[in-house]
């Protein structure tokens, strides 16, 4: 499943034209960066990793055979540029905490969220993303923001897609509790 308008800057770049990455780079740094920052939390440290894989991705570029989207080859190059970096710094992933949610009522009334205006909105959701364990945190932004397919978060995560599955799950249920909290 190739971009059409992707393929042909990935061809010029193979043939020497910094132009056309330049503009790869433009279109697709929001989101290398967003995947760099929910792996790390650490801006500095994701702007690092963000432009290491964007070098990788030039240098490598002529591996890249267009059997998935450029986006996913990048991102996964992204992903695990900075799991490594992550490692490097000797930290460690948060996991989720069950005893938390399995104590929780939910209640099933109209939520407040839908009386709220869209910024609002937004920057509630965003302050719950941020609460959840970064793999989940970055799971549900590169899934429902990005619109990145289950086979395509497999690919650039290395997770299975049922640990993804089973991860959203988790990650929607305290979503929908965490918004209700905040609220």
């Amino acid at each position: 499943m190739k971009n059409q308008g992707d393929q042909i800057h990935i061809d010029n770049v193979k043939k020497g034209e910094l132009t056309s990455f330049t503009f790869l780079v433009d279109k697709y740094k929001n989101m290398a960066y967003t995947i760099a920052v929910k792996i790390l939390g650490n801006a500095e440290d994701a702007e690092d990793a963000a432009q290491e894989s964007f070098v990788k991705a030039y240098l490598q570029i002529n591996a890249f055979q267009g059997n998935s989207k450029f986006s996913t080859w990048l991102y996964t190059i992204v992903y695990r540029t900075s799991v490594s970096k992550l490692q490097k710094n000797k930290l460690q992933f948060s996991s989720l905490n069950d005893e938390l949610t399995d104590h929780y009522e939910y209640d099933h009334a109209t939520p407040e969220i839908d009386h709220l205006q869209v910024a609002e909105r937004e920057k509630f959701v965003k302050e719950a993303i941020e609460k959840l364990p970064k793999i989940e945190s970055l799971l549900i932004t590169l899934y429902y923001m990005n619109e990145n397919s289950i086979d395509e978060i497999e690919e650039i995560t290395g997770l299975s897609a049922a640990n993804i599955k089973v991860k959203l799950f988790r990650a929607r249920k305290i979503l929908g509790k965490e918004l209700k909290f905040l609220l």
